[in-house]
């Protein structure tokens, strides 16, 4: 299994990062991730991106920031598609934290329940599985390092997938369709292609998926945006037309809905980075 693993000693703090993605797992999830240490920035603008979010606290929880109050989240919790930022607040204190991105097709199967019931919710696990989140967690916190508990969520996630029930083919394949062009799709053009209605297409979709199909793509529009955006000398006017909007305006109009600032704020945003030294294995 491939790992990635980024470190950091310095003004963005002292903490490891290890990613990784088993090849058995693709399609199902993005990616795996643990981290441990602490970090300078004690705040992240988490922007929409598409996918759900499995996070198991193996110290002292992260929170999220609604307004003037900080929520503490669950030990082990998960986060619904979002339609809109999440600022995220780390703890004061260092912290191990292990993460699952799921794709929602995945997170259909190894949940088995409408994700539409999540849509921008961060959720107790625990009230969804029961003991099947706790025994990650127990799993998870007793892996002698961050290696091994990837190792252990990995071999979680296909035990469920065992008696999964899938995402109707359909659906999976407009989903895939839409992931693939960034969101530069004609939902339309694709239903007709399923044989779907309209209505039947919506309905499942968003069961499935957790949003509508028009929605999904505007998501994974502004999420490719988002990474050419960081492009040198990036033109906003190309940047729109290259990634399916009409003109800029309607691109700062969709892109400031869906972070909450304009392009320009965003780049001049402070942003949690990657550490310094990276190696791969």
């Amino acid at each position: 299994m491939a790992r990635r693993v980024y470190r950091a000693e310095g003004a963005m703090g002292q903490w490891t990062l290890v990613e990784s993605l088993p090849e058995c797992l693709a399609g199902t999830v993005e990616r795996l991730w643990h981290f441990s240490g602490r970090t300078a920035l004690p705040r992240e603008r988490v922007m929409p991106n598409g996918v759900l979010e499995l996070i198991v606290h193996l110290g002292p929880c992260f929170g999220i920031v609604h307004n003037d109050r900080t929520e503490r989240c669950a030990p082990v919790g998960i986060s619904g598609i979002q339609t809109r930022p999440m600022i995220v607040e780390a703890p004061d204190e260092p912290c191990r934290v292990l993460g699952i991105q799921f794709t929602p097709a995945g997170a259909y199967s190894v949940l088995g329940r409408p994700l539409h019931e999540l849509t921008g919710l961060d959720v107790d696990l625990e009230t969804l599985l029961g003991a099947a989140a706790i025994e990650l967690a127990d799993t998870c916190y007793e892996a002698r390092s961050a290696e091994a508990c990837l190792d252990v969520a990995a071999r979680w996630i296909l035990e469920r997938l065992r008696t999964a029930r899938c995402v109707d083919p359909p659906v999976a394949w407009v989903a895939a369709r839409i992931r693939d062009r960034h969101g530069d799709v004609s939902i339309e053009a694709l239903r007709e292609r399923t044989g779907l209605t309209k209505s039947r297409l919506a309905t499942t979709f968003r069961e499935q998926i957790g949003v509508t199909p028009k929605l999904y793509a505007r998501i994974h529009r502004f999420r490719r945006a988002i990474t050419r955006l960081r492009a040198p000398s990036v033109s906003l006017s190309a940047l729109a037309l290259e990634s399916g909007y009409y003109d800029q305006p309607h691109f700062s109009a969709e892109f400031r809905e869906l972070s909450g600032l304009t392009p320009g704020e965003f780049l001049v945003a402070v942003k949690y980075e990657t550490g310094n030294n990276v190696a791969e294995r």
